[in-house]
């Protein structure tokens, strides 16, 4: 078995007043992107297709030299089912290539997805024997999301947008969190089929689901990811809950590890770093993103550990004491 992902990074968000691109924004130091991908690619994809568009030669820069990692530009923003269509040579060639093999698609605005989350989905999907699933999570606040229509069976029958849905329909809780897997030749299958009449004049990837269903092919909803998982970044505010999400579950691993972080609100630990047991870190220090601190180092209160900072077991750093 073999899996593919294709990511949907085209998209320019007007509301982050940004001229970078908005998948190179970043959390806890790295860009939202390379989330997505680590995320791929601890899942078992071989191959990640990345649809770009607004700055694509920023984003492609950044990867540079990841054979892993395949370009699509999406010259015309037509929708996020466009977004795939514009993959559709790829893909059949994994559908040649890799007749059992599946196909991800999620966003690349989406960093707080996990490889837990992509598995969960596979593994159901190919249990289910679907020709396309959906993941979804359970909210206390789905105002804004896609409902999640299931039948008297518990079965899926379709995603309903917010604006089209009705008063019972709002009040569902169970949301589409926009991560798919599908059988690639399925995929091709519907996409070919994908129509534009709608309001927007736009292809959805969502109608996918709903021309596979009415071809009497299986399409399964997953619960797949949790309430804490969904967010996806369109503006500032939303940057800054992704970042504040992401830094708890850094400090958190760090603990488990045996670090202790005194006043955790007021100390920073960028991805990547790694911390020795019996490390103290006290509050208002920063460390940056792939630096390397020995065990039973006393870091802080006010110290900076650069970025691929070397801190030696048993060193203390405090005060303006900045380490290299």
């Amino acid at each position: 078995m073999s899996s593919v992902a294709v990511i949907l990074a085209a998209g320019r968000s007007t509301r982050m007043k940004s001229r970078r691109p908005k998948v190179l924004h970043e959390v806890c130091g790295r860009s939202m992107l390379r989330y997505v991908l680590d995320a791929c690619f601890e899942a078992g994809c071989g191959r990640v297709i990345v649809v770009v568009g607004h700055g694509k030669d920023e984003v492609i820069a950044q990867f540079a030299g990841d054979a892993r990692i395949d370009w699509v530009e999406q010259t015309e923003q037509l929708g996020t089912g466009h977004a795939v269509r514009v993959c559709e040579s790829l893909l059949a060639k994994q559908s040649a290539t890799h007749p059992d093999g599946d196909v991800f698609i999620l966003a690349g605005d989406g960093p707080l997805v996990r490889a837990d989350n992509l598995r969960a989905l596979r593994q159901a999907h190919k249990q289910d024997h679907a020709a396309a699933s959906l993941a979804t999570a359970v909210v206390d606040e789905p105002a804004g999301y896609g409902r999640i229509v299931r039948t008297t069976a518990g079965d899926f029958l379709e995603i309903v947008e917010q604006l089209d849905a009705s008063p019972a329909q709002r009040d569902i809780r169970e949301i589409n969190v926009s991560l798919y897997c599908a059988k690639a030749d399925e995929l091709l299958f519907a996409l070919a089929r994908l129509k534009n009449d709608n309001k927007k004049g736009e292809y959805y990837l969502t109608d996918v689901f709903g021309i596979l269903r009415n071809a009497g092919k299986k399409v399964t909803a997953v619960q797949a990811v949790a309430a804490d998982d969904v967010l996806s970044v369109n503006s500032r505010d939303q940057l800054a809950d992704v970042d504040a999400i992401l830094q708890d579950r850094i400090q958190q691993a760090h603990r488990t590890n045996g670090v202790g972080i005194n006043s955790a609100a007021n100390v920073y630990i960028e991805a990547g770093a790694t911390i020795g047991p019996d490390t103290i870190i006290h509050p208002f220090s920063f460390v940056g993103r792939d630096a390397s601190i020995g065990a039973e180092c006393v870091i802080g209160p006010f110290a900076l550990v650069p970025r691929d900072a070397v801190v030696p077991e048993g060193t203390t750093i405090a005060g303006n004491v900045r380490a290299e």
